[in-house]
């Protein structure tokens, strides 16, 4: 028996979307890959382009994606589909950001989202000159 549990991404039993809805696009024709879903790298822009919205808000000064891991690709998007993309905080160390990201789809004749992409990506505040600078204390989320 295979064990395939290094290659596919844990099941997903999340039933609604975690963390501060940062982005929300409607997935068009354009970005279609060969066989007619939409292209992984545009879903992967739409989740770096939420994630910098997030972690520039965190920081409180510009920051760029260093380093992006842990993408799971669960499900693919059609054209149609209006995806939203939510943002949560993983950690703040002394110039970088961790952002954990979920790319939900609202489908056409469906009454709840799906996750279809999560994963976590890093950041780095940089300063004018675009050289990394320290993070300003960052309060812990408050829990409701």
């Amino acid at each position: 028996m295979t064990d395939t549990s290094a290659v596919h991404a844990p099941p997903n039993m999340e039933t609604e979307p975690n963390g501060d809805l940062c982005t929300r696009a409607l997935a068009m024709p354009a970005d279609t890959n060969q066989n007619g879903d939409i292209f992984g790298g545009w879903l992967l822009s739409q989740m770096d382009l939420a994630g910098g919205v997030f972690a520039s808000k965190t920081a409180k000064s510009r920051t760029v994606t260093v380093a992006i891991e842990a993408m799971n690709f669960r499900k693919p998007v059609f054209v149609g589909d209006l995806v939203s993309v939510h943002a949560s905080l993983v950690r703040v160390g002394k110039t970088s950001i961790t952002v954990h990201l979920e790319a939900w789809v609202l489908r056409r004749r469906e009454v709840h989202s799906i996750l279809v992409t999560d994963g976590n990506f890093t950041y780095v505040s940089i300063d004018d000159q675009g050289h990394p600078q320290v993070i300003a204390q960052v309060e812990a989320p408050v829990s409701v």
